[in-house]
């Protein structure tokens, strides 16, 4: 392992009820629904694009319209973040830190852009991370960006860390091996690693 390239939500941190709040403020303003909009159900579709979120949230509307709301939500969600701080897993930072003096540590995500930004910004974890990747920044998915990150740095031998199936997903199709974060939002059919809290990490560099 010469490297590590993590996911965000579900692995350093959940923010699923500080974005939920954004959300709410975002239908209002859009005329749409917001009682269904909870940091439960943001468990259920964290780790999809934006777009597929969108039709899950509001299947009632036409799929444009849909995209839209939530395209605003993001604008918002990124600038309420950036007030109302989420707050990392327990290690998480000490974990990047020790590991950053190791290897290099990446983000790849399916959120939307300037999101990796306000959680690095707002956590402390700019000064560990190298590089990071969204869809806003490539027109690209997870895998995608795998693979750029991977290519751009010239990586041998690099760990992909999330939490869901999406994630394990997007890391067969790069052709990265996956490390599961079983303390996050989802489950997987297989991995190549498993951690149960994020200081794991640790002991699978040395």
């Amino acid at each position: 392992m010469d490297s590590i390239i993590f996911d965000v939500d579900g692995t350093l941190w959940d923010s699923t009820n500080e974005v939920a709040d954004a959300w709410v403020v975002a239908a209002k303003e859009c005329g749409a629904p917001y009682e269904h909009i909870t940091g439960e159900r943001l468990h259920k579709e964290f780790g999809k694009t934006m777009d597929d979120i969108a039709i899950s949230i509001y299947p009632q509307y036409p799929v444009e319209e849909a995209i839209r709301i939530v395209h605003r939500a993001c604008v918002i969600e990124n600038e309420w973040l950036a007030v109302h701080h989420a707050v990392l897993y327990d290690g998480v930072l000490e974990t990047l830190k020790t590991l950053s003096e190791k290897m290099p540590l990446f983000i790849v995500s399916n959120c939307q852009g300037g999101y990796i930004e306000v959680m690095l910004e707002t956590t402390g974890l700019t000064p560990y991370i190298t590089d990071h990747l969204c869809p806003d920044d490539t027109g690209n998915a997870k895998a995608s960006n795998i693979r750029a990150i991977v290519e751009k740095h010239n990586l041998k031998s690099p760990i992909y860390v999330g939490d869901t199936q999406g994630d394990l997903n997007a890391s067969r199709e790069a052709g990265v091996k996956f490390v599961f974060a079983s303390y996050g939002f989802g489950q997987v059919d297989s991995y190549d690693g498993v951690i149960e809290k994020p200081e794991d990490l640790l002991a699978l560099s040395e």
